[in-house]
């Protein structure tokens, strides 16, 4: 700004109207007296005479002298605050260490007696809520750990007073604050060296054993202590099998169980045992053998009837269903899965129709897929799950406003279920599972062929556009697995396992629909060639070299 607008600016002038406490309740001569102060506030504004001397001198009314003195003004001055620097950095660690020092020597001096060593403590409060300003900057993250004041920081989380661990807990996570550390990798990786040395995620789950979640500041200590803990593994996946060996797997289960109201604690407690288990196969198996799989059934068994009464806790929901789809990839969790009535529960939610509905359908396509999923496919088929499972492969429920899985999810899952029942169940149940089909003159393979037909011009679409671009083949394959190829697949499957296995009127309805829409029996064969190609990783070797001849087979057999 040039200096003659600076000094020539005037700032709007507004009536300011008397504040009135906004709690209290109001009379009628208090609201009268309130009108007669704006009225008269209005009226000496509209009278004031305009003053005949400028308040301010112009650009030109001034001296070289004084425009040499404003501009040296404007220049050096400083902005308000404290600059953080090195020094700044020396002085509050030297500070800080002192009080810790002086609270130390008080409470062993007069340890019965709290009036003396209280001073010491509340010093020692009040220069933690200090050091806050040191989380501002991660350059000099490096210097604090050369200065040793990790270790310091740590040993008060095991203080007496829980309110000194509390605020030392909340300066960690202000200091792990994902967003701080990307400020400065230096500083990212001193800091998180520093504190996995020093055993923080040990000392941080020791310390939520004894905070109570009844007092305010304890429990925003705990909900804290998540977060430092969700902040680390962000940066570093090792973290998440170390925080399980030091015992927070154990805790979030016992947290999670607490029978109280729903609150933030539990649904981030949801959440980080949620983030555990992804793509972690040995916090699975820990899970497992920790009754895990109980735990989060038991949790999950509320909403059978219920549905969450907001969005925190339909994220919970969400988190738990989560939570045990990925404890199911592990196989010693199926069995588990099965013997705690998972199924039955399941099968229960389906029929519902409340919101947990959409994270039943697909913990049992997780339950129920690949090799190790034979007992459940069978158990399901025992427990009368088709009469279930069809109606909804009949007709995609209608979307609703709360977040729930889309149509084409929802069709993935479900052909997902039949087709892991075709390829897992034996001798009555697959017979009972094949007649299905013939219901209602063949309705079942009608909506087959929609589907088949729904999701072919899917991926026809998706592959006119790669037609002209140089990506690798997998990950254009990844592609169109996720544009509605995996769907397709499932579907075709089922058509060519029915046609063989099933009635002989089975295959003359699929030819008759191919007919009308003038669609060669080919399109499928191509398909499903692609598809034994492309088995994935499921199953050991010996499984998948089976499934493909088995595919191959059925194929020529179509």
């Amino acid at each position: 700004m040039e200096i003659g607008e600076l000094l020539s600016y005037k700032p709007p002038q507004a009536i300011k109207r008397p504040i009135e406490p906004e709690d209290e309740p109001e009379d009628e001569i208090e609201k009268q007296k309130k009108m007669r102060r704006i009225a008269r506030a209005k009226a000496n504004q509209m009278t004031r005479p305009v003053s005949p001397v400028p308040s301010i001198q112009t650009l030109d009314q001034i001296s070289e002298e004084e425009r040499q003195e404003i501009l040296k003004f404007v220049e050096t001055e400083q902005t308000e605050g404290e600059v953080i620097d090195e020094t700044t950095i020396k002085k509050i660690v030297l500070n800080f260490e002192k009080r810790c020092l002086k609270n130390r020597e008080m409470r062993i001096k007069f340890p019965d007696a709290p009036e003396k060593f209280m001073e010491s403590e509340v010093e020692l409060h009040e220069i933690l809520q200090e050091m806050r300003v040191l989380a501002t900057a991660p350059d000099y993250y490096p210097l604090l750990v050369k200065l040793n004041i990790i270790p310091s920081l740590l040993e008060l989380l095991s203080h007496d007073n829980t309110d000194i661990a509390v605020g030392t807990i909340e300066l960690l996570q202000e200091m792990s604050d994902v967003d701080i550390l990307h400020e400065s990798e230096d500083g990212a990786e001193a800091l998180i060296e520093s504190l996995l040395e020093h055993q923080v995620i040990a000392l941080l789950v020791q310390n939520l054993d004894r905070l109570d979640e009844n007092v305010k500041e304890e429990s925003d200590g705990v909900h804290n202590t998540l977060a430092i803990i969700e902040n680390l593994t962000e940066l570093r996946t090792e973290i998440c099998n170390e925080s399980v060996k030091q015992g927070l797997l154990q805790w979030l289960l016992r947290r999670l169980k607490v029978k109280s109201p729903f609150d933030a604690n539990k649904l981030y407690a949801s959440e980080l045992l949620s983030i555990l288990l992804q793509d972690n196969n040995q916090n699975r198996i820990a899970l497992g053998e920790l009754d895990g799989i109980d735990t989060l059934l038991q949790q999950l068994a509320f909403y059978k009837r219920h549905d969450p009464s907001n969005a925190e806790e339909h994220e919970l929901m969400e988190n738990l269903f989560n939570a045990l789809c990925s404890a199911l990839m592990a196989t010693p969790n199926r069995d588990k899965f099965l013997k705690g009535e998972g199924l039955q529960l399941m099968n229960l939610m389906l029929r519902e129709k409340k919101t947990s509905r959409n994270g039943s359908l697909k913990v049992l396509d997780y339950a129920m897929s690949g090799p190790h999923g034979k007992d459940n496919c069978n158990k399901f088929v025992d427990i009368l799950g088709l009469r279930t499972i069809f109606p909804l492969f009949m007709k995609t429920p209608r979307k609703n406003r709360k977040k729930v899985l889309s149509a084409e999810e929802h069709e993935e899952h479900v052909t997902s279920i039949i087709a892991s029942m075709l390829r897992n169940c034996r001798g009555s149940q697959r017979q009972r599972l094949i007649s299905k089909f013939t219901e209602n003159d063949h309705e079942k393979v009608d909506r087959l062929m929609e589907l088949h037909f729904k999701y072919l011009e899917k991926v026809e679409a998706l592959d006119s556009l790669f037609n002209d671009e140089n990506e690798d083949e997998d990950s254009i394959y990844l592609k169109r697995l996720e544009g509605g190829l995996f769907t397709l697949q499932l579907v075709d499957y089922i058509i060519v396992e029915i046609c063989a296995a099933g009635a002989a009127s089975i295959k003359q309805r699929v030819s008759q629909i191919l007919n009308l829409r003038g669609s060669p029996l080919k399109t499928i064969r191509h398909i499903m060639r692609e598809y034994a190609g492309n088995l994935g990783e499921e199953g050991d070797k010996e499984w998948r070299d089976q499934e493909q001849q088995h595919i191959l087979h059925l194929v020529d057999k179509f």
